[in-house]
């Protein structure tokens, strides 16, 4: 075990009995939802994830440690700190554990975290991709890259609206990161099922996907996987709302010069004031509708 990271008695003794379990990232209590309703939301995902029979590791970065299984007295700090906290990817590892500084984790430092602990398994709500105009700006999520190298399975409800959705696929085919939709014929866009994108692989089972990651990663192959879980009908929004609060928020960020790591929690923002709230509802719903699935893939893949 790496001499950083500090592991949870609870998700120690469940990776110790071969019993499931579900890395949660931090991004979101501190970067992605207002307190109190960030704890709100990180508590009720965990639950979701013991409903389904695995145990849930939120991961953090804490006082210069990497953490794997967060207490609750630690969500509520990570809540009311909110953007006091660090947004930490691959690169800020180093430089915060250097500094015994704190870190909210994103899908690429979760994905870090999770291996060393031995966790295979991560539900998030959208991953990062390849976002508008990069082929000016450059702009590619970390995400994309530790996709690439890290053998975590990602259940998430695509990547994110704000982003080239179409551009992030092809980075993903060209790294060799298997791509699956969770009983969806479309590529689902984060708030709607719908991105006008076909899916290339349907899979309709957790035992289904956890067969597939299983032999992926039992071949040698050394990347991750992408499990993209369409948000439930009740809770999407219409596309055409979402795609015109998403247009209107990128005019506003380029207006400001808002780019980097900073853009994907401004636009967020934006979009959740322009939809009245409505946005941060669907975000909540299929945050844990793929922790659901995440647990049952993580059950199986331990069977």
């Amino acid at each position: 075990m790496n001499p950083y990271i500090d592991v949870s008695k609870e998700v120690k003794e469940a990776l110790a009995s071969g019993k499931a379990v579900v890395a949660l990232e931090s991004t979101i209590i501190s970067h992605g939802m207002p307190y109190p309703k960030n704890v709100e939301t990180a508590l009720a995902v965990e639950e979701v994830v013991r409903a389904k029979g695995a145990v849930p590791a939120s991961i953090a970065i804490l006082g210069g440690r990497l953490k794997a299984g967060l207490s609750r007295a630690e969500i509520e700090y990570l809540g009311k700190a909110g953007l006091k906290v660090a947004k930490a990817s691959r690169r800020d590892i180093g430089r915060l554990v250097a500094a015994g500084s704190d870190g909210a984790t994103t899908v690429a430092a979760t994905m870090i975290i999770a291996a060393m602990a031995g966790i295979r398994v991560f539900a998030t709500g959208g991953i990062g991709g390849v976002h508008r105009g990069a082929e000016s700006s450059m702009d590619i999520s970390a995400d994309l890259e530790e996709l690439a190298r890290t053998k975590v399975l990602v259940v998430c409800a695509g990547a994110k609206s704000i982003l080239d959705i179409p551009k992030t696929l092809e980075y993903l085919e060209t790294k060799g990161v298997p791509v699956a939709v969770y009983r969806g014929t479309e590529f689902p866009a984060f708030y709607t099922s719908h991105s006008g994108i076909k899916a290339e692989l349907v899979m309709d089972s957790p035992g289904e996907i956890a067969g597939m990651v299983k032999a992926h990663w039992e071949l040698g192959f050394g990347s991750g996987a992408v499990i993209a879980n369409p948000i439930p009908k009740e809770s999407e929004m219409p596309a055409d709302i979402i795609s015109g609060a998403i247009e209107k928020a990128l005019k506003e960020a380029d207006k400001n010069r808002i780019h980097g790591k900073e853009l994907t929690p401004f636009l967020l923002a934006k979009v959740k004031e322009l939809t009245g709230g409505d946005s941060l509802e669907s975000n909540i719903a299929l945050v844990k509708n793929n922790a659901a699935l995440a647990a049952l893939i993580a059950i199986e893949l331990e069977a």
